[in-house]
């Protein structure tokens, strides 16, 4: 009798220490995620030696190398940088699981995720550039807005007006309020740092090799592909989270979330639509239109049906970005928590 009990009272103190493991990794990654994002807001982004700028230099000279106009070679080309950003962050959080006692392993469980955030979080950057037009704008000065325009877009700014660079610049807010912050934190939440690395490489490739171009049509098309699908689910969650966040630059909930539901899936993006109808809607403006990018025209379908926006209406779009990035580091932080306590539970 003694001896079963002192069994089972054995197999019970490593499973009490699992748990309380994973609850400490748990605690971990979502201080990590709000430290690295907070860092972002506080410092915006490194100033020498940026690290996504670092991988885009080495993603460059690979393509170099194991460039052909074959979809087989782009999705080798993909999964080589991809994984290796994977991995990369994987071995950072084993090296801080591998060193000291509990506590100091915890804070450098910390630290490892939220230098990873705040290497893949562009909030602070995105706004400022934005508020720069914005700013430029409401002095009269087109062309210093048309000359910074290619800061944030890769649309052609020659000859547009106002209206036209307002228009630019919040959409490419309320775009890359998920590629640049909403994306990474999802990710980071559900994979930790290698998440984080793993997206922006992903989202890094898109920019690069992404783009429809005679070059890049078959060789880009698993990074084009990949970005997508990442963004499926952090796109919407964006647009849901512009609908809540809609008061607080004087619109209002019901008409964002129409705008949300029917125009999002309007564009011919399979994410960029929902962020940008949605954002319409809460700003009580109208977006879409005809976009020039170098010897390409689209024309784009309206998205809200508001008036035309306005340069002061960059500054109430960045007040809406700031507050849908920051709702999403919570509830990234609120899921790392509750996700990895779920799975200690079912463990």
């Amino acid at each position: 009798m003694n001896s079963s009990s002192t069994g089972k009272a054995g197999t019970r103190k490593p499973e009490a220490g699992k748990t309380r493991s994973r609850s400490g990794r748990s605690a971990a990654l979502a201080a990590g995620l709000l430290a690295g994002y907070a860092a972002d807001a506080l410092l915006g982004d490194p100033r020498r030696g940026h690290p996504v700028a670092l991988f885009g230099r080495g993603a460059r000279g690979l393509e170099e190398r194991w460039y052909q106009d074959s979809r087989v070679r782009g999705a080798a080309f993909t999964a080589v940088c991809v994984g290796g950003s994977a991995a990369l962050g994987a071995t950072l959080d084993r090296a801080a699981g591998a060193v000291g006692g509990t506590g100091t392993r915890r804070v450098l469980a910390v630290a490892a995720t939220a230098s990873a955030a705040w290497t893949v979080i562009g909030a602070a950057s995105l706004r400022r550039e934005a508020e720069e037009i914005g700013r430029l704008l409401e002095i009269g000065d087109l062309e210093g807005a048309r000359e910074r325009l290619p800061r944030l877009c890769g649309r052609d700014a020659r000859g547009l007006g106002e209206s036209a660079l307002a228009r630019a610049v919040i959409e490419s807010v309320a775009e890359n309020t998920s590629d640049a912050v909403v994306a990474p934190l999802f990710w980071g939440a559900v994979a930790g740092t290698p998440g984080l690395l793993a997206y922006r490489a992903a989202n890094t490739l898109d920019a690069m090799v992404g783009h429809r171009s005679e070059r890049y049509e078959r060789f880009g098309w698993a990074s084009a592909r990949l970005d997508d699908l990442l963004n499926l689910v952090p796109a919407r969650l964006t647009g849901l989270l512009t609908v809540a966040a809609a008061p607080c630059v004087g619109g209002t909930r019901a008409q964002a979330w129409q705008a949300l539901r029917h125009d999002g899936s309007h564009h011919p993006s399979p994410n960029a639509g929902h962020c940008e109808a949605s954002a319409a809607g809460a700003l009580g403006l109208r977006l879409g239109g005809t976009n020039v990018y170098g010897s390409r025209v689209e024309e784009r379908p309206q998205l809200g049906a508001g008036r035309s926006p306005r340069g002061f209406d960059i500054a109430r779009a960045t007040r809406l970005s700031k507050a849908v990035c920051t709702s999403a580091a919570v509830l990234a932080a609120t899921g790392a928590l509750l996700g990895r306590a779920g799975c200690a539970r079912r463990g």
